[in-house]
């Protein structure tokens, strides 16, 4: 997929009052990715919404997308107060509900202004080629990890460290990477911040698993988002590189926890990020 053509994933379909349609790339996936089905949404919750930017979202995915299938967005005015507006955003294929999402917005004002510093790293240019880790793996994630790598362009990415991707290694619940969108973007905000929540949806179970030596791209693991959070805090462009820093608090009851933060190259804090997973070891391999 090229940036173009994500551009006009981004570009719903009006379909009356508030209701908005989606389409998915023909990639060969499965099921739809979820970073798209949030992107959709917060892109349907924006049509109908003025002079205000979104600061937090979250997220329930209900049933794997049929990627086949368009996708209808259904948007609720929840609330237009003074300082905030609220959106609840349903998402359904064949009348059945395959996501929701609760949306806020807020218009500029002044106010305290801190962040967490950014971790030290070595800066994307100095970074390995991610398909490098392919020559680490082996068997059955070895393809696995090729053919997400064929497919999610034009998310563009740089491990810090190829450690973890050697087979069995324990690296600790958490990982630094730097990511972009790898073509340039119109200069639309509202584009940027759907490009950012689409590709905040990369690499965060897998961070839960490294613990475990462990990878996503492992048949032996069934993995799923369950739900997602992000808040915005700063603007930065989508195509500009950023650091997504990432750790796993928890892992348990065949559940993960993840948090993220995701850097400008400056620095500055621009979202933080959490989503719960399910980690399941399959019985049947």
């Amino acid at each position: 997929m090229t940036a173009i053509e994500l551009v006009a994933l981004f570009d719903l379909e009006p379909s009356g009052d508030d209701r908005f349609v989606g389409h998915s790339p023909n990639n060969g996936w499965k099921r739809v990715f979820g970073g798209q089905v949030l992107a959709q949404a917060l892109v349907a919750a924006e049509r109908t919404v003025a002079d205000r930017e979104p600061h937090s979202l979250h997220a329930y995915f209900l049933l794997a997308g049929d990627p086949r299938e368009p996708i209808l967005f259904e948007v609720e005015r929840v609330r237009d107060g003074r300082s905030f507006t609220t959106r609840r955003i349903v998402a359904r294929q064949r009348s059945e509900a395959i996501f929701v999402m609760t949306a806020s917005f807020h218009f500029k004002e002044p106010g305290f202004d801190h962040f967490a510093p950014m971790p030290k790293t070595p800066p994307p240019e100095d970074c390995p080629d991610p398909r490098k880790a392919i020559e680490r793996l082996e068997g059955p994630a070895r393809f696995r990890m090729k053919g997400m790598l064929d497919t999610i362009w034009p998310i563009d990415f740089r491990p810090t460290d190829l450690g973890r991707y050697t087979p069995g290694a324990r690296v600790g619940p958490h990982q630094n990477l730097w990511t972009r969108i790898g073509e340039p973007l119109p200069d639309d905000p509202a584009l940027h911040r759907a490009s950012i929540l689409y590709l905040s949806d990369m690499w965060l179970l897998d961070t839960a698993l490294g613990a475990h030596g462990r990878l996503i791209y492992d048949n032996r693991i069934q993995v799923a988002s369950l739900d997602h959070a992000l808040w915005f805090h700063r603007f930065a462009r989508a195509d500009d590189w950023l650091l997504y820093a990432q750790d796993s608090p928890n892992a348990s009851g065949a559940t993960g926890l993840v948090r993220g933060l995701l850097y400008a190259q400056d620095g500055s804090l621009i979202a933080s990020v959490a989503q719960e997973g399910l980690l399941r070891q399959r019985r049947d391999t």
